[in-house]
């Protein structure tokens, strides 16, 4: 039997309650030290702030769900009837999910979803509570599923919050959702009416041709790429059990579609929640450990259009509120927990395969991946409005192959595992509708390294995770000319150190510190727009905690978050350093270019609603909050 301290390092973090059978469910670790505050404690998630409606937009919050998961393990989603609001009709400028939650007791953290008729709207994890209670709430900008949103009356809302309680886990999480609806007022309502050019109408001048402004704008069409059955206890989420399994939907597309991304919700549960801490298999076997967390640390998300590959990305590592050290995430959640991200996948170059009126199977599943993820999908469609007939075939199609190395060592309880992985791919397609025949290219690159590392005869273990994403993008005139790219860099850094001692009456001293982060860079250009985005956002941690089984009991940390955010016109800045639970400072910074004046305002606004340059919308559709957490490639 392996001792207490490597069997802690390698079961360190809360695993959330990921839908296993009870038996299965992983150790994981919940906070039973008593609060210094007796008040119920607002729990935050810095981000960039949601953009603020246009003045004198018509408004109104319609209440969806309100309800209060107890024993709720293995039970079906709660559901809501949702219709579009008579008094906002589409269409909407801005569109807010908000997700309220409030639970007081002892619990462990759990991981929760909002669909709407089958399609993810978010991805969500819960805080763990205090005795006296805790509070947060995530705020989505949903804009992009106004497709969904604008449906006729009869549509379903579902949550799914799988939560036990017993005798000693009694936090209740109590849940409300709402959705806030802005459209446009008047006088852009106006302006966008007299454009000189209609929704949706590309440039017909063939020396100069430009995209469609309906290119940047919310898809016409969303189809839920999930499980069927969610209307049974499984949710809408698909399970993914081990690295050949694989999970899929058949869809048929319009004959009309234009343009086509596939958004990808994704968090790992169970023995792979800590996949980038996890030790080789061998390591295990000969070490007689019981754990089940193996099958090293490297983990890679593949999306396959009728079993051929089509993209990829590695998932960013997000931390849950009871991970590594709970303590860490009180008050502040780690990066991306309350609202984890999404990745978006371009499919335009295959829609040459898909526009045949045919089913056709989409598919998700992990290289590497253990028990369990949980995986859906969203596939976002733009429709030609002047022909229900576009014509389009695949180009180039340079089939990845992911190339990886492995190099282990063991002595004993001591070892050294490095994992160095990589993946290029290109793919193109033209698509002939009546904006004009456009090809698009798409251009990836993914490399990640991790190394894992157990020292001290195992009781000091190193985690270190670099991954790095770029992408770019390119669409093309007939006449080869570029009239539209994207370039995307993001990088995914994750360092941790982890000392554990064994204390007195069965109680383990765990002494961690963590660096966590996330860098994205974006630049677009069209005909008549450029824009650059950039993203920094870091969190370090260190602290100690005693544990017994698997409850801390006492322990003090300090915890600090630094989020920038800038573009032309704005940058921003927040930066949070907490102590054992208490806010120590909070700071907020905020600048403004000169061109991001009321004029501009009121043109980007123009660009939310109805009709405006294509270019111009790509301008003023910028979601840092949730832009920066999104995968290979975005729209």
């Amino acid at each position: 039997m392996a001792p207490l301290y490597l069997l802690l390092l390698l079961i360190l973090p809360s695993l959330l309650a990921a839908p296993a059978c009870a038996e299965e469910v992983p150790d994981r670790y919940a906070v039973l030290q008593a609060p210094r505050a007796a008040a119920a404690k607002e729990y935050l998630d810095p981000t960039f702030p949601l953009p603020q409606p246009p003045p004198a937009a018509p408004s109104c919050t319609v209440p969806v769900l309100s309800y209060s998961f107890g024993d709720t393990y293995g039970a079906a989603p709660a559901k809501a009837s949702y219709a579009p609001p008579a008094g906002c009709p589409a269409p909407w400028s801005l569109v807010v999910l908000t997700f309220s939650a409030s639970c007081a007791g002892d619990q462990y953290d759990r991981v929760a979803a909002v669909w709407l008729d089958g399609a993810e709207l978010l991805r969500t994890t819960t805080a763990e509570p205090t005795p006296e209670g805790v509070r947060w709430t995530v705020r989505k900008d949903v804009t992009r599923y106004s497709a969904l949103l604008r449906s006729p009356p009869g549509g379903v809302l579902s949550v799914m919050l799988e939560n036990v309680v017993n005798d000693k886990y009694t936090g209740v999480y109590s849940v409300n959702v709402s959705l806030e609806f802005h459209g446009t007022p008047p006088y852009l309502s106006d302006a966008a009416a007299s454009s000189s050019s209609p929704a949706g109408v590309a440039s017909n001048d063939p020396e100069a041709p430009m995209l469609p402004d309906s290119y940047f704008q919310p898809a016409d069409l969303i189809i839920p790429i999930s499980d069927g059955i969610g209307n049974g206890k499984g949710g809408y989420w698909f399970r993914i059990q081990n690295a050949s399994d694989s999970h899929s939907k058949f869809v048929t597309i319009p004959s009309s579609t234009y343009r086509a991304v596939l958004e990808v919700f994704v968090s790992p549960h169970s023995n792979d929640e800590y996949w980038y801490s996890n030790p080789p298999d061998i390591y295990i076997k000969e070490n007689n450990l019981t754990t089940r967390r193996g099958n090293a640390a490297y983990r890679e998300v593949v999306v396959s259009v009728d079993h051929r590959f089509v993209g990829s990305f590695v998932p960013f590592p997000v931390i849950y509120t009871g991970g590594i050290n709970p303590l860490f995430w009180q008050p502040v959640a780690a990066l991306g927990a309350f609202d984890l991200p999404t990745y978006d996948v371009e499919l335009t170059p295959f829609l040459g395969l898909l526009v045949d009126s045919n089913a056709h199977e989409i598919g998700l599943s992990v290289v590497d991946g253990i028990a369990e993820w949980l995986v859906d999908a969203n596939l976002h469609l733009w429709l030609d409005p002047s022909t229900s007939d576009v014509h389009a075939a695949l180009g180039s199609y340079q089939t990845p192959r992911l190339k990886i190395s492995r190099q282990y060592s063991t002595r004993l309880l001591e070892g050294r595992f490095k994992i160095k992985a990589k993946r290029r791919s290109s793919f193109s397609g033209w698509v002939k509708s009546s904006f004009g025949n456009f090809t698009t290219e798409v251009e990836t690159e993914l490399k990640a390294t991790s190394l894992v590392e157990f020292t001290g005869d195992g009781k000091n273990k190193t985690v270190s995770l670099e991954a790095k994403q770029e992408t770019k993008t390119l669409i093309r005139a007939d006449t080869r000319k570029v009239i539209g790219k994207v370039e995307r860099e993001a990088k995914y850094p994750l360092s941790l150190f982890t000392e554990t001692e064994d204390g007195e009456n069965g109680t383990s001293l765990i002494t961690v510190t963590l660096s966590h982060g996330l860098s994205v860079e974006t630049e677009t250009e069209t005909r008549a727009f450029e824009s650059k985005e950039k993203l920094d956002d870091r969190q370090t941690a260190e602290g100690w905690m005693v544990v017994m089984d698997h409850d801390v009991v006492n322990g003090s940390v300090a915890t600090t978050q630094a989020y920038r955010f800038s573009d032309e016109d704005r940058e921003y800045e927040r930066t949070i350093d907490v102590m054992d639970g208490a806010v120590l400072s909070d700071n907020v910074t905020e600048s403004f270019s000169a061109l991001a004046g009321a004029g501009a305002a009121d043109a980007c606004w123009r660009c939310r609603g109805r009709s405006c340059d294509g270019a111009g919308a790509a301008a003023c559709r910028v979601h840092a909050g949730i832009a920066a957490l999104q995968g290979p490639d975005q729209d």
